[in-house]
């Protein structure tokens, strides 16, 4: 029903505008209660029993978190006496909020649900998991990350990016491999929170535009398993060419994109001398680099044994051809802006 749809969407963008721009604590909570209830119906669109069981989970996961959330800023108001979302003092307030925003988001050791309901919702609503409904939360640590515990940040973003890298070894289902990755690349933004949150949003902006071309690459080849990967060559070689860069600027090889987030966590943790944890993070996101180079590998390089006469995809929709061409230029040739990419607030 497209009038359900629009109302979903317009819900999804007024929680998530209330929960960035709300300073206070029950406003922010009822942005992400907005946000959750808005995205149920995309999740479960399909009437896939997969469908039906990913956004239970979603729901049940996302319940718990914001009751945590909610419960550590009365913590709060309770010690402190303040309602306003940068005056979180209280250590176990810290904690709470800790603990619920990484089950929003998907951190380690909360991570359990998130590549679930990603393998049973469709691209689409893919996408928006990945990125969208990861921005409220993100803005939350954004906000209170000088009360935040760094050790416990530390150990939980190290955590996400060494299971992020194993998980996605063995996968054969891309929407899972992406789910890994997103835990992984969530590790990365969380270890540099404390010590330069605006480096957090930036390598969040940078992430959601190449996932974004990722997934709009995907949607365009109807591709959801290694498998299908393989004959996407036939389909829109041009696309599929391009679609490799793509995955190896997620990965964060120069002199692509994704490098530029990567390179400034790295500097930016050698400036707090925490050289054994640049080193860390650095070696774990080999494992990620490994099956990217597999997805690129499926991609461009495998074709399948038999060539089956595919119908070329010229007449698409304008709009995502659009979007796909904006999203996957930027994600790959934005390295020489770094300069000015940097003064972003």
């Amino acid at each position: 029903n497209p009038q359900a749809k629009f109302v979903s969407t317009i819900s999804l963008l007024l929680g998530t505008s209330i929960t960035i721009s709300s300073n206070h604590w029950v406003m922010a909570w009822a942005g992400l209660e907005i946000n959750t209830l808005a995205i149920l119906p995309l999740i479960s669109k399909s009437h896939h029993p997969r469908a039906i069981e990913a956004s239970t989970k979603y729901f049940l996961v996302q319940a718990t978190a914001s009751t945590l959330l909610l419960f550590s800023s009365m913590t709060n108001a309770w010690f402190s006496g303040q309602w306003d979302i940068t005056q979180l003092t209280h250590p176990m307030a810290c904690t709470l909020l800790t603990t619920a925003i990484s089950i929003k988001l998907g951190l380690v050791p909360f991570h359990f649900w998130f590549p679930e309901v990603l393998q049973g919702s469709t691209l689409s609503t893919c996408l928006l998991l990945a990125t969208i409904m990861k921005f409220p939360p993100t803005t939350l640590f954004y906000l209170t990350s000088p009360s935040l515990n760094p050790t416990l940040l530390s150990l939980m973003a190290v955590a996400s990016v060494a299971l992020g890298g194993w998980m996605g070894l063995n996968q054969t289902q891309v929407r899972k491999i992406l789910a890994f990755s997103s835990i992984a690349h969530l590790g990365w933004m969380t270890i540099i929170l404390i010590y330069n949150p605006n480096l957090t949003l930036i390598t969040f902006y940078l992430y959601t535009m190449t996932t974004s071309a990722i997934f709009f690459t995907l949607n365009a080849t109807n591709t959801l398993k290694l498998s299908t990967m393989m004959t996407a060559w036939t389909k829109i070689p041009s696309l599929t060419s391009v679609f490799m860069l793509t995955l190896l600027s997620l990965t964060g090889l120069p002199p692509l994109t994704g490098f530029l987030p990567k390179w400034l966590i790295i500097m930016e943790l050698t400036k707090q001398e925490l050289t054994m944890m640049a080193t860390i993070i650095t070696l774990l996101s080999l494992l990620g680099l490994f099956f990217y180079l597999r997805l690129a590998y499926c991609a461009t390089i495998t074709l399948p044994p038999n060539f089956t006469n595919y119908m070329k995809q010229w007449q698409t929709n304008k709009l995502v051809n659009l979007l796909t061409t904006t999203f996957t230029t930027l994600s790959i040739m934005l390295l020489p802006l770094s300069p000015m990419i940097l003064t972003i607030p």
